[in-house]
């Protein structure tokens, strides 16, 4: 696979904007058919949107937070199932370039720039909690590993060239392993059934007996020892797709009442695009959808701050400026697309014009994880000054 390799912050954007316009266009029928997004990730790899958080030694265009909350917040806008899905692929290309060894920078940085898809094997279903993680990764005398577990919600996998596998080794501390997609012993199974993000894939990985090299692990536990924006950039990626999400049912929803809603008969207006209620409603909304922007901005900034000068103060500050945008976010999803049928009226309702994948996208995706947590965590630090846990979800 070959991929164009984008320069700068300036022309990611743009390659983004131009991107969303493009899979905008039939976002709803592949929801409504459950048409996986195949050519289009085809199309967003070969971009070179993908690698654009390689660092500049190796090739790549090292753009920073706030670019690529922007890249996420398009695609989301246009598509939310389709934003999805690389989101685990930039949180695992942040774990190579913590974690990695020289040489294993070096290997996967150019796999990334020649258009590679990286998946993700993360969370398991049937355990205590999230991050009870049973998948075993069991050394072998020559330094390699076998690989065993089962994993759920793996978005992505589906589509990926590696699939990087959370798992525990004999110390029951947590690595990364990177497994070739088609690798022995690895099973990737289409059988995600949810209400929204229906063209995620976000269904099930089996991994029996996976024989894996020592150099295709990372040890991930090292992230959480000390200062980390780990959790900050994947959450910030989460709140951009929900700002999105909540960006993309306005729009929807004023373009319908433009052009296909009729006026409350006791309003006396020709068109209900000049109902003073609805204006009202748009307005409300609409500061809600700003809101949520204005807060990913800060947010991107925060950790832009934090990883120029990274302490426990300031991955501090940028994971907590991260959840403010996130709890925001979610909310702004879930109103604005669930006000897009009280706005636009009876029709809107009707199954055959799909606008209700809004709100399930949006539904669907404010679950990966609670906000009511974050807003505990927020209120500790604002109170009593306490930093939020060094874990993968703050």
């Amino acid at each position: 696979m070959t991929a164009h390799v984008i320069a700068d912050d300036a022309e990611a954007l743009a390659v983004a904007a131009a991107l969303a316009e493009e899979f905008r266009a039939g976002a709803s029928a592949r929801d409504a058919e459950r048409r996986l997004p195949r050519a289009e990730l085809d199309r967003l790899s070969a971009s070179g949107l993908l690698a654009v958080t390689v660092p500049a030694e190796h090739g790549g265009a090292d753009v920073g937070p706030l670019t690529l909350a922007e890249i996420f917040r398009l695609l989301a806008a246009a598509d939310a199932s389709l934003a999805q899905i690389p989101q685990s692929h930039f949180a695992y290309v942040n774990v190579i370039r913590r974690q990695g060894t020289e040489e294993q920078r070096k290997f996967f940085f150019a796999e990334l720039l020649s258009g590679r898809r990286l998946g993700n094997a993360q969370s398991e279903a049937g355990t205590r909690h999230v991050q009870d993680i049973r998948t075993r990764l069991t050394p072998r005398p020559d330094g390699s590993y076998v690989l065993d577990g089962v994993k759920h919600y793996s978005t992505g996998a589906l589509f990926a060239d590696w699939i990087p596998v959370l798992a525990r080794a004999e110390d029951d501390k947590l690595h990364v392993a990177y497994v070739p997609r088609d690798a022995p012993g690895v099973t990737v199974i289409d059988d995600w059934d949810g209400l929204g993000q229906r063209t995620t894939a976000s269904g099930t990985v089996r991994l029996e007996g996976v024989e894996v090299p020592a150099d295709r692990v990372l040890p991930h536990h090292l992230t959480f020892e000390g200062p980390q924006l780990h959790g900050a950039v994947a959450q910030l990626l989460h709140a951009a797709i929900d700002t999105g999400i909540a960006g993309g049912a306005l729009a929807e929803a004023a373009e319908f009442v433009r052009t296909k809603s009729r006026p409350w008969f006791e309003s006396g207006l020709e068109t209900a695009a000049e109902d003073p209620l609805l204006i009202q409603r748009f307005g409300e909304l609409a500061l809600q959808v700003r809101a949520a922007e204005a807060l990913l901005r800060e947010a991107a900034r925060a950790v832009e701050a934090a990883q120029a000068d990274l302490t426990d103060d300031s991955a501090a500050e940028a994971s907590i400026a991260v959840a403010a945008a996130k709890v925001r976010a979610a909310e702004a999803a879930v109103e604005v697309a669930s006000a897009l049928f009280e706005v636009s009226g009876t029709r809107s309702a009707l199954n055959s014009l799909n606008l209700h994948r809004h709100w399930r996208d949006a539904r669907t995706h404010t679950l990966h994880d609670p906000t009511r947590w974050k807003i505990q965590h927020i209120g500790r630090y604002v109170l009593n000054g306490t930093r939020p846990p060094r874990h993968g979800l703050l």
